[in-house]
């Protein structure tokens, strides 16, 4: 990093010259890669059973929490190297999408000076050529007022740290309509007798832009039914919602847990497709708003149906089924007792999105009033506990004999039900 005399993070340098301080954009992505590898490298040799300490190796249930507590606390740098890099990449991330915008901006002036030869320079480049300044130059002022947050991005970035589809497709629908009635706007300022602005009025009239508009309305609707059913189950417990490191592009095409999406995927290829037909309407009648087949309406909002009745469906509470006693090859059938471990098994225990170890280490479970970590159980390229359907846990001393009832919480904060076992003295 720049500095006067000796850098701040030149402690922070690794054979050499690469910065890994964290508070740069290549210090925080090069910080994150060391601590993954550490990680990584640490889980590895703890599956190949390396590393423990001889005087833990009697114990089992010692040796894995030991093991577990080691791999929580490489887990916990791992989180904060990853969330420097994320406010790093948001920070950065406002210059290279004002790259795009004011490159989309010489792209069109570049190809409107092309196709001009031969046919001349006409009032419609023109005006489409101060819309695109005019767009560009709101989408700058967004970005330098959204600046810490991922500028032109952030009015896309949901709750959770992601790329919301729906967002995405409502701002693309909004900025070819803005921008086709700044078209007509410039001219408007620019006409020359009551005859052409007549003409160009007439353009906007529902008849015209109606279709338009409605799909525009259409997709805006989409956006906010699809946060408001998101908030609502997430406030009731009925979706599972864990905040990502960044956003990603590919947050458009796939669930929270990085799986394609068909639903998703739909809705995007159909508004991407008819978009594109707009825009083409647009460039062969620049004299109004882009008159759309009610046809191609009607198939975005049956995409859109489908994408909602998505969001209305996935995800779930989680679920305890059964809770057994955990019993090694060679044990004899036995009830629980205090110290045994327990298998509890059932399904969305591991929310989509919280695979991250540090995430699977916030996962507890609560035995009567006492409250027992899921420990981080290794195996070579991940982990064996905690897993969607399967927590293996020690009863503790504290718990007392009796019935006792056993809750998860997931590291969603999500609490299943109460599912009651027995446990003897």
């Amino acid at each position: 990093m720049a500095g006067t005399g000796e850098p701040e993070g030149s402690a922070e340098r690794a054979d050499g010259d690469e910065c890994r301080c964290g508070r740069c954009p290549h210090g925080a992505r090069a910080g994150h890669r060391q601590a993954v590898a550490a990680f990584v490298a640490l889980r590895e040799d703890f599956a190949a059973g390396r590393g423990v300490p001889a005087g833990l190796a009697r114990s089992a249930g010692a040796a894995r929490q030991w093991v577990s507590d080691e791999l929580t606390l490489s887990a916990r740098e791992l989180a904060r190297r990853g969330a420097a890099e994320g406010v790093a990449w948001l920070t950065a991330v406002r210059w290279r999408t004002l790259l795009v915008v004011w490159g989309a901006v010489v792209a069109l002036l570049v190809g409107e000076a092309l196709t001009a030869i031969g046919a001349g320079w006409t009032a419609f480049r023109t005006a489409a050529l101060l819309a695109a300044v005019l767009l560009a130059l709101g989408v700058t002022a967004a970005a330098w007022l959204h600046r810490s947050h991922g500028g032109a991005l952030a009015p896309l970035i949901g709750e959770d740290g992601r790329l919301s589809t729906s967002r995405t497709v409502a701002a693309a629908w909004a900025a070819v309509v803005l921008y086709a009635v700044l078209i007509t706007a410039v001219r408007l300022a620019f006409a020359t007798g009551p005859d052409e602005r007549h003409r160009l009025l007439r353009g906007l009239a529902l008849v015209h832009s109606g279709t338009a508009l409605g799909l525009l309305g259409l997709v805006c609707g989409v956006a906010v039914l699809a946060y408001g059913l998101v908030a609502v189950r997430v406030r009731t417990g009925w979706l599972q919602k864990v905040p990502a490191e960044r956003p990603r592009g590919a947050d458009l095409l796939t669930d929270d847990a990085g799986r394609g999406s068909f639903l998703d995927v739909q809705y995007v290829l159909v508004n991407a497709a008819v978009l594109a037909f707009a825009l083409v309407r647009l460039a062969r009648q620049p004299d109004q708003l882009p008159r759309l087949p009610w046809g191609l309406v009607a198939l975005a909002g049956v995409s859109g149906m489908a994408y909602l009745a998505g969001k209305l469906v996935t995800g779930g509470r989680p679920v305890i089924l059964s809770v057994v006693r955990a019993r090694e090859l060679g044990d004899l059938a036995a009830p629980v007792r205090t110290g045994d471990d327990i298998e509890i098994r059932g399904a969305g225990f591991v929310p989509p999105g919280a695979t991250t170890p540090d995430r699977l280490a916030r996962t507890v479970v609560r035995i009567g009033a006492v409250h027992v970590p899921v420990p981080l159980v290794p195996v070579a390229g991940g982990f064996a506990n905690p897993t969607d359907g399967v927590l293996t846990v020690p009863v503790p001393v504290d718990v007392e004999p009796g019935r006792v009832e056993v809750r998860v919480i997931t590291a969603a904060g999500v609490e299943t039900a109460a599912f009651p076992i027995d446990v003897v003295d």
